[in-house]
């Protein structure tokens, strides 16, 4: 079982590090301003899916373990056997559908802000907004519900196993639900920020690793939300704060 967990890890953190490789070569290689970064919908996925596979597996890696031990113990007794890999890629549908979403959301804004001068003139001040609004739901009851299932992968095992191949499908689904209440907000900045900004996509792996896996987690993610809703009043009065998205 030892060995398994450590194949398990180990394959978690390759594919994490080959996504990261994958990342920063494709933000090498963006120079549009869009922020769909000028890509159809499945080059957008297929950079997405590398972008959470990398930021995300890390974090998630605790949750995994504790279903891969679960499911190898339910092996060993002769009982129900699901392998890994169908949590994993349940839990991924989740920040799939995410990345449709954000995508047309994307193609919205920027076609609004071609039609509308005054969106163009004021990206800066929607993305203060939209920091503003993150650093809030950092301090929400339904940011601590969430981040509390996510802190604690065995409490989750045992309040929500269910047996079988669709049982697995279920669990993956429903973690990744917490995971995307848990962190949806702090994706979302990335498009004010820079989508393909990779100081800003590592501070954020590292935000999200604390708030569920140190024991002062909660507390960082409240400084986080403090600080993100400081920068975003800052923005909002003083636009060129935020130099990415000044016109």
């Amino acid at each position: 079982m030892r060995r398994q967990r450590n194949v398990i890890l180990a394959s978690l953190l390759t594919l994490a590090a080959m996504s990261w490789v994958v990342v920063m070569r494709q933000a090498g290689m963006t120079g549009s301003a869009s922020l769909t970064m000028g890509m159809t919908i499945p080059l957008f996925l297929v950079a997405w899916v590398a972008m959470m596979v990398a930021m995300m597996f890390p974090t998630a890696a605790p949750m995994i373990m504790m279903f891969a031990t679960v499911s190898a113990g339910k092996k060993q007794r002769g009982q129900t056997f699901v392998p890994t890999w169908i949590f994993v890629v349940s839990y991924l549908l989740i920040w799939i559908a995410f990345g449709v979403l954000a995508y047309g959301v994307g193609v919205g804004v920027d076609a609004l802000s071609r039609e509308s001068m005054w969106v163009a003139n004021n990206a800066s001040r929607v993305g203060g907004i939209l920091l503003l609004a993150a650093g809030l739901y950092q301090l929400s009851p339904l940011k601590n519900l969430c981040l509390a299932k996510c802190r604690s992968p065995l409490s989750f095992i045992l309040t929500s196993w269910r047996d079988g191949h669709a049982g697995a499908l279920w669990m993956g689904l429903k973690h990744g639900a917490y995971c995307f209440g848990c962190c949806w907000l702090l994706f979302a900045i990335l498009f004010p920020l820079g989508i393909m900004n990779i100081a800003a996509m590592v501070a954020l792996t590292l935000l999200i690793f604390a708030e569920k896996s140190l024991p002062i987690g909660t507390l960082i993610g409240r400084l986080a939300g403090t600080a993100l809703i400081g920068y975003g009043v800052v923005v909002i009065f003083v636009p060129h704060a935020l130099p990415g998205m000044t016109m």
